[in-house]
């Protein structure tokens, strides 16, 4: 921890501040007559006001020395100059400097009380009328709410930005929401961790028994597990796992579970002999994705007279001969209507794909094309030669402010235009995504999901496309023959080795997939270095940019904060001309390279052409263009959508030298290096091997322990997810005759 500088002062002035997300650069003359620059998310301050700043020092590229705020205490102005320059800065509606210095000259140091506590005195002064004196009283209070929700926040040293959070969710009455029940800090909404949260509300006196805990437990366990895979939890272990949390009797928990059963809050169905407890909203998108698959099932599709004839048009056209299971694939496209397409990397997936496509159009058919990520969806046009989309971008996916939610533009009420969606990279899928888009399609329209049923399932909640392939419901193709070009990369028959669980063959002589043996850690990082900085670029012609580190943890001596930290010293380092700007313990700098780490629909982005659109989703990949002098925001460009980031944003934005494997999922790389070093055991799996080596398309290049790639080559231990949605599509038809 960088130690931390305190000054006491009054704000002088204010350089710069962002009424959205409290973002200000602020003059603060000290005590000692000194003037410093802070910066920080300091909502609602002005010239005039008393702070005590706690932060770190940093230089910053044009404007020098500035005092980065970690901690913060403000005090109300005192004296009557200090009171004018409060009011005259802005913080009321209607307060001008004229009209500030007439308050203050009547009502001198009892102005403030006076604005909040009698503002009726105000109409003695000329020109104030009792409704103009009621909207400065209106805006006064409004501003002195932040302020005292920020006091009570740094009260228990929680961060400023979470009192502009709070407000945009409860408004006005969010200090009193919290104060009433600060679990709400624990909500989706605020993301406090639920230890903080509870530490916070015992001290206030809440009873370690209220219902209000105990609920917030509940339900808190239940959010935990959806960010772990589970749509939902057995009713025994969530009441052990909340009773464990909160260190008592699972009688407790127990009562408040039926009391959030009554109210709707969980919703507590009996599934495949479990009592199974979910959050209202995925027991919704579980339920009504199961209803309509079936609805989509039962449709009659069956054109199998003419598909058999236009097979044979389309392998003339194309100069092709289908494999006999890629050739079942296309004719099953146009004899049912759903169809799962599934296999490992060599077994022809794209050409049956194509085939598919093409019988669709030879239907005349309305065909849209998605991937559950932006590469993904660019690697499906190239493959293609069509336009693809992301899902969510296809469904038009936004965040609603007024109720907290995700919207959907696209649902029953307003259908895509298609006749055929075909979906890639389905194990990424989760399912309240895949709910989302089952609700956009019409009646008959015909789906076909493609995807690797072996790579790691998707980082949201459920296990969409085992579940489908499971059900038995869903007519599923498997390829399992590799072909004999593709039988001749190195990769790919590694790959299917790991699949079946025998360890790569670690030896340089493949042609396309090396293995270099580092036992340290250190001599794992430093090569991984040496390869995308020099001996790859060099010796192989391919560019640092073309290549993509992966590891399969965050952290540790080999994970990718650490991988991170010295690719971008390599490959993109300090000079004269680059700004760079430091947030938190990250290092920005222009050039590098960046990913997205979680889903904001509200991004506004926009490309050469002009066309505008809104939302960046987890995995998107781009680079820094540029940062601004004053360093309040950064310019960065996903594939050609250009969007400007506030400083506040840089919270879901992360160096991407190098990934986990699982954010890779989805995409392909011409390079490939790995570091296979151990990691926690949950991460060194079969799973997390195959995925990675997958993600190559020229060059894999494996450099770590060759312990811990056999261990992964042989664990096929798969995390259990819990999800009812293959036993609800399985027993659909029986439970919808009876």
């Amino acid at each position: 921890m960088e130690e931390l500088t305190t000054y006491d002062g009054t704000v002088h002035s204010l350089i710069f501040q962002n009424a959205e997300n409290g973002y200000t650069v602020l003059r603060l003359l000290t005590e000692e007559g000194e003037v410093v620059t802070v910066v920080g998310c300091i909502p609602c301050v002005a010239p005039g006001e008393h702070l005590t700043v706690s932060g770190v020092w940093e230089q910053h590229p044009q404007h020098g020395q500035q005092l980065r705020a970690v901690e913060l205490e403000r005090a109300l102005p005192e004296d009557e100059e200090e009171i004018f320059n409060y009011l005259s800065s802005g913080i009321c509606k209607g307060v001008g400097p004229a009209t500030a210095r007439n308050i203050v000259d009547r009502f001198g140091v009892e102005t403030l009380e006076i604005l909040e506590q009698a503002p009726e005195r105000l109409t003695a002064i000329k020109g104030i009328t009792a409704r103009k004196a009621q909207e400065i009283a209106a805006g006064f209070r409004q501003h002195m709410g932040m302020r005292r929700l920020m006091a009570f926040l740094a009260r228990y040293e929680l961060p400023p930005v979470l009192a502009m959070q709070l407000r945009q969710t409860y408004g006005d009455a969010a200090l009193e929401m919290v104060q009433n029940n600060p679990y709400l800090l624990s909500t989706d909404d605020c993301g406090v961790e639920f230890s903080v949260t509870d530490a916070i509300a015992l001290s206030m006196g809440f009873d370690e028994g209220c219902q209000a805990r105990l609920q917030a437990a509940v339900t808190f366990e239940l959010s935990h597990n959806e960010r772990n895979g589970h749509v939902f939890l057995p009713r025994g272990k969530l009441i052990a796992a909340t009773a464990q949390l909160l260190g008592c009797d699972e009688s407790l928990p127990e009562a408040a579970l039926d009391t959030l059963v009554e109210r709707g809050t969980v919703v507590q169905e009996r599934v495949a002999n479990v009592e199974a407890c979910y959050l209202r909203r995925l027991w919704e998108a579980e339920t009504e994705a199961c209803a309509r698959l079936n609805a989509l099932l039962e449709v009659s599709a069956d054109q199998s007279r003419q598909a058999e004839r236009t097979v044979e048009e389309i392998q003339q056209e194309a100069g092709i001969t289908y494999a006999p299971q890629q050739r079942r694939a296309v004719e099953l496209a146009a004899q049912v209507g759903v169809l799962i397409l599934t296999g490992g990397p060599g077994t022809g997936k794209t050409t049956a794909v194509r085939g598919i496509v093409a019988l669709f159009r030879k239907m005349g058919l309305d065909i849209v094309l998605a991937a559950p990520t932006g590469r993904a969806a660019k690697r499906m046009s190239e493959l293609t030669g069509m336009e693809a989309q992301t899902v969510h971008r296809l469904l038009g996916m936004s965040w609603n402010d007024a109720t907290h939610q995700i919207t959907f533009q696209k649902t029953e009420k307003e259908p895509l235009e298609a006749d055929a969606v075909v979906v890639d990279e389905m194990s990424m899928v989760d399912l309240p995504l895949f709910s989302a888009l089952l609700r956009a399609l019409r009646p008959g329209t015909r789906l076909v999901l493609v995807g690797d049923a072996d790579q790691l399932p998707s980082v949201g909640a459920g296990n969409v496309f085992a579940d489908l392939i499971r059900s038995g419901r869903v007519e599923t193709v498997f390829l399992r023959e590799v072909f004999r070009q593709a039988s001749e990369s190195a990769i790919i028959r590694n790959a299917h080795a790991v699949n079946v669980g025998q360890p790569p063959q670690m030896t340089n002589d493949q042609g396309d997939f090396f293995f270099l043996c580092r036992r340290d850690a250190q001599r794992t990082v430093s090569t991984v270095v040496e390869l995308c900085k020099t001996r790859l670029p060099e010796k192989m012609g391919i560019p640092a940019d073309q290549i993509q580190v992966l590891t399969p943890t965050r952290k540790g001596p080999s994970g990718t904060i650490r991988l991170n930290q010295c690719l971008q010293e390599a490959l993109n380092p300090a000079a004269a001309d680059k700004r760079e700007l430091m947030w938190g313990e990250r290092l920005f700098r222009e050039g590098d390279r960046i990913m997205q780490t979680r889903n904001d629909y509200d991004v506004v982005w926009e490309k050469a052409d002009g066309t505008v659109g809104t939302g960046m989703f987890n995995g998107d990949v781009g680079k820094i263009v540029e940062i601004d002098p004053s360093g309040e925001w950064l310019m960065m460009d996903f594939d050609g959508r250009s969007a400007a980031y506030s400083l506040e944003m840089l919270s879901e934005v992360d160096l991407a030298y190098a990934q986990t494997v699982h954010k890779a999922q989805g995409s392909e790389y011409r390079c490939v290096v790995m570091a296979a070093m151990p990691a926690a055991q949950s991460l060194m799996v079969r799973g997390v091997l195959y995925t990675a080596l997958t993600r190559a398309r020229e060059l894999l290049i494996l450099v770590g322990d060759d312990a811990a790639v056999r261990a992964m080559a042989e664990n096929d231990r798969q995390q259990r997810r819990y999800s009812g949605l293959r036993w609800r599509l399985a027993h659909y038809q029986k439970d919808h005759k009876e």
